[in-house]
């Protein structure tokens, strides 16, 4: 069930918080029963199987994380307590490797040595990603002992919860839990308004921005795939379209999703801030996907850098010293963890060439950035010339680069996207629709003795996307995100108000539930609405 259906919008959402209210009137313990049963029915709604699969796996997994707090952190029991994480990390991979990696492995191993397995079709279950890394989170928590004694209820309440079941954001149980624990399960003005107002900022992203310039971005790389040469003008319009599609589609699903939370009065974390607006890779991943961001570095990169930093102190090399560090220390400390933790980003993100590859190009992103910061300040001694520089030209630059990798990302075959990224550098040579030569008058001589070809096709796509791309770039550079608009009332954990937010132009853009915001709202929804029932799906649902 998506969030942007009929079904989602006027039948499951209305009846589940009808029944959350009704019962929280009578009972909080059924109030939160209720929203289990109604998670669970979420998730089966696709695929009754779902529940099947998935509900073996959270009771495994309810186990070893009991098991484990029995345990405790006693000496004695230490080794014991280490196995059975090591076991649960390691039933969560292989429950997941199975539906997700089993045919990529196997078409591997056919590529490579020629061999001749089989693969049969396996449906991936919805959000298992999303689900096994939360899952992870919890044991190695539970083992670091970080979490309070909880119950299969409590369990099942963190786990299926549905607006972050699906496509996060990756939760823990320490910042929800505490939420449920205190809800008091009745109908809230303010949570209800706050909660509203974003599902329909998110509902407005998705389907009139994302909506809008996907089938024109679909159309190219349809193209691409079928071994059409795409031109200079047509790749990049590819690569900076996708970029700003996947941008509101999931700007739209995380507002969707913190909106949906709200309703209860629950505060989902931020997993999306604004990610286009950063002036180098580091501080986009500061942005984008935030929580995934924070369990990668986490579980797999800081344990990585500490047992990496240990290992050389023991053996009495020098450690990451700042601008003083030696290239060793860089290659082992920085440069192998980071390319190894983009690597299972880019293998988490789906099973395929393209995918390791991009995460891998943003881990040589992120390499590139760390060396950079080491040394620029023997280039800019003066801290405010360098950041008057590097702001707009890092701005830039972080636009190109994660425009580049999203060619990766959304490409269908490699030879896909190696024609892209040829049409990219101009190997593809440079062509204008047929229609649009018709208008520049003298200028199409000079075009033509440049070389610019005129394409008779790619019409409709060309006219679309020059319209969109400006449209959604202003808006994703220029225009305060939702929370920053909301920010005076929480509208997810940790978002405060500050002086600089949802600033334009002096002037400051803030929500209010007043009656200007209602008309607002009731326009965004109506657009919205009117939007609905086309083709469309968030894209991160897929992961």
């Amino acid at each position: 069930m998506l969030f942007n259906s009929y079904e989602f919008i006027f039948f499951f959402l209305p009846l589940t918080t009808a029944g959350f209210f009704a019962l929280g009137s009578l009972s909080r313990a059924w109030s939160l029963r209720w929203l289990i049963l109604a998670s669970f029915f979420f998730y089966a709604w696709w695929r009754p199987l779902n529940v099947l699969l998935i509900a073996p796996s959270i009771l495994i997994n309810y186990a070893l994380a009991r098991m484990l707090q029995r345990l405790g952190r006693n000496e004695s029991r230490r080794r014991a307590s280490r196995v059975v994480l090591i076991l649960g990390i390691a039933f969560n991979v292989a429950f997941l490797g199975y539906f997700k990696y089993t045919n990529f492995l196997g078409g591997a191993i056919n590529d490579l040595f020629g061999a001749d397995l089989i693969l049969t079709e396996i449906i991936l279950p919805l959000g298992i990603s999303f689900i096994t890394f939360q899952k992870i989170a919890f044991l190695i928590d539970v083992h670091a002992g970080r979490i309070e004694p909880f119950t299969l209820q409590e369990y099942c309440l963190f786990v299926l919860f549905f607006p972050q079941l699906i496509a996060g954001p990756i939760v823990h149980y320490r910042e929800m839990m505490p939420q449920f624990q205190s809800a008091p399960c009745r109908f809230d003005k303010e949570n209800i308004a706050v909660g509203v107002t974003l599902l329909l900022f998110g509902l407005f992203k998705k389907v009139v921005l994302a909506d809008s310039i996907a089938p024109h971005v679909t159309s190219i790389y349809g193209q691409a795939a079928a071994g059409g040469s795409i031109s200079f003008f047509l790749a990049w319009m590819a690569a900076i379209g996708f970029t700003l599609q996947i941008y509101f589609d999931f700007s739209g699903y995380s507002d969707m999703a913190l909106g949906a939370a709200r309703l209860f009065g629950i505060r989902l974390p931020q997993n999306f801030n604004s990610p286009l607006q950063a002036s180098s890779i580091i501080d986009f991943w500061l942005r984008w996907h935030m929580t995934l961001t924070r369990f990668l570095t986490a579980y797999i990169y800081n344990p990585l850098v500490l047992a990496l930093t240990r290992r050389r102190l023991t053996r009495g090399q020098p450690g990451f010293a700042g601008h003083r560090t030696t290239l060793g220390a860089f290659v082992q400390l920085m440069m192998f963890p980071t390319l190894l933790t983009m690597f299972v980003s880019g293998a988490w993100h789906g099973a395929g060439y393209l995918f390791i590859l991009w995460g891998l190009l943003h881990g040589v992103y992120l390499t590139i950035a760390h060396a950079w910061r080491l040394v620029a300040p023997r280039f800019w001694r003066d801290r405010n010339d360098y950041a008057r520089f590097m702001k707009p030209f890092g701005l830039v630059l972080t636009l190109v680069a994660v425009a580049v990798s999203m060619v990766l990302f959304r490409s269908s075959t490699t030879a896909a996207a190696v024609d892209l990224l040829k049409g990219m550098i101009g190997l593809n040579g440079v062509a204008l629709p047929a229609s649009v030569y018709k208008t520049l008058g003298p200028l199409a001589a000079w075009l033509d003795s440049l070389g610019v070809i005129r394409d008779p096709g790619n019409d409709w796509d060309f006219i679309k996307m020059t319209i969109w791309i400006p449209v959604l770039t202003f808006i994703a550079l220029f225009c305060p995100n939702t929370l920053q608009v909301l920010a005076r009332y929480e509208p997810a954990l940790g978002v405060k108000p500050s002086p600089s937010d949802a600033a334009v132009a002096g002037r400051k853009i803030e929500w209010s539930p007043s009656l200007a915001w209602a008309f607002a709202a009731s326009v965004i929804a109506g657009i919205g609405i009117l939007s609905l029932g086309g083709k469309s799906e968030f894209l991160y649902w897929q992961f």
